[in-house]
């Protein structure tokens, strides 16, 4: 009877020690790090779409500081009245819904890290590809019409 008095009070210390432990938290520095790196991913893929797409890789610095107060719903809003772009442009614009939806996810992992000027230049870089991206599908509409 002692050796399962024993094997109770051994399984119940075991237990009374695994409670007192506490979760395993990931430290500050590498959520922020693993966020910037989150950033730079959607970044890089912007400025591969730019590549690809026979742009600068980067916008113009004016481009950059000019979206600084603006929303990526604001740099999304360039064509004037609003009309479905023709079937020609479709992979033009549909590049620029892409780099659009990469400058909201940029800016909204910019806006969780709080003070951060790298991020928030990052935000300010994505912003202005989107409204580049959205004016060259506004122009291919344009293009296409005085094609006709």
């Amino acid at each position: 009877m002692t050796w399962r008095v024993l094997i109770v009070v051994s399984v119940a210390a075991w237990i009374a020690v695994g409670s007192c432990a506490r979760p395993v938290t990931t430290p500050e520095w590498q959520v922020a790090q693993a966020k910037r790196n989150e950033i730079t991913a959607l970044w890089t893929q912007i400025r591969d779409w730019r590549r690809s797409a026979r742009m600068d890789v980067e916008p113009a610095p004016a481009s950059v500081v000019a979206m600084r107060d603006l929303t990526v719903r604001a740099a999304r809003a360039v064509c004037e009245d609003g009309k479905k772009p023709p079937p020609a442009c479709d992979d033009v614009c549909d590049m620029g819904d892409a780099i659009c939806d990469n400058a909201a996810s940029i800016c909204s992992i910019a806006s969780e890290l709080g003070d951060d000027p790298w991020a928030k230049e990052k935000c300010d870089s994505a912003k202005a590809s989107c409204k580049e991206a959205k004016k060259r599908c506004c122009e291919c509409e344009h293009d296409q019409e005085t094609a006709k």
